[in-house]
C-alpha cells in the first residue's frame, strides 16, 4: 500500500479560515479521498481518524506544523 502525503507547500494552503469538519476548530490537515471530497481536520481529529483514511487510500495535505505559527499583525 502507498501512502501519499504531500509535503505542505512554502505558501500555506488551508487558511484561517478552514475549519475541521468535526468540531469547528482551524483545519491544519486536508485529506482527499479516492473520489475527490476534501475532508478538513484540526490536528486532534486528524489524529483520531488517520490510521482509516490512510487505509482509505486518501492523499493527505499536513500543516500540523504550523500550529503554533502566530498569525501576522494587521496594520
Amino acid at each position: 500500500m502507498t501512502i501519499a502525503t504531500i509535503d505542505a507547500p512554502a505558501a500555506a494552503e488551508l487558511t484561517r479560515q478552514d475549519r475541521c469538519d468535526r468540531c469547528g476548530a482551524q483545519a491544519f490537515v486536508k485529506a482527499t479521498l479516492a473520489d475527490g471530497l476534501d475532508l478538513l481536520f484540526c490536528g486532534h481529529h486528524f489524529r483520531a481518524h488517520e490510521v482509516k483514511l490512510v487505509a482509505a487510500g486518501a492523499t493527505i495535505l499536513d500543516e500540523r506544523h504550523r500550529i503554533d505559527e502566530q498569525a501576522p499583525e494587521r496594520v
